[in-house]
């Protein structure tokens, strides 16, 4: 079985439900933060939107270099903005991984920060941890936002208390 077969379908499954958790994101609520030293909302989920928008130059490249930068994600302008970014960067996520071998996927790519390596592994493993369950944490981080602005939860692995009734 190729990577990609088992790959694409965890992907699909976890991108729509954070389609989903997006969908629910208020309009009205972008700049709220739930404590000083957090993303607000509006952050949070531009964040999300563009993890995918990872993908493309991580199974393309051999590496990135940080260069020291750390910019606060910027807040988007409206959630039908901050979707219409999530399914971009999801379309061109999926069709980058669907064209690589199981070679490519396997091939060694490295993070860096001003030059120095600071770890390497598969560019399969990078797609699992750096976006897939990067996109995991930051959405569980997003379900608690939406709970304490009142905005009911969708079923993300199973039912919500919102959708039990």
């Amino acid at each position: 079985m190729a990577i990609i077969d088992f790959l694409l379908p965890e992907f699909d499954h976890e991108m729509a439900t954070t389609r989903k958790l997006l969908e629910r994101v208020p309009a009205g609520k972008l700049g709220w933060k739930p404590h000083v030293k957090s993303m607000s909302l509006g952050q949070l989920a531009s964040h999300l939107a563009g993890v995918p928008g990872w993908v493309a130059a991580t199974v393309n490249e051999d590496s990135y270099d940080m260069k020291g930068d750390r910019a606060e994600p910027p807040e988007g302008t409206s959630p039908l903005d901050i979707l219409a970014t999530f399914d971009s960067n999801v379309a061109a996520a999926r069709k980058a991984i669907a064209l690589k071998t199981d070679a490519e996927l396997m091939a060694p790519w490295t993070l860096k920060r001003n030059g120095r390596d600071m770890f390497t592994m598969p560019k399969v493993s990078l797609l699992r941890s750096f976006m897939l369950s990067h996109s995991i944490h930051h959405r569980g981080q997003l379900s608690v936002y939406l709970r304490l602005n009142d905005v009911p939860l969708p079923p993300v692995y199973g039912p919500t208390a919102d959708e039990r009734g």
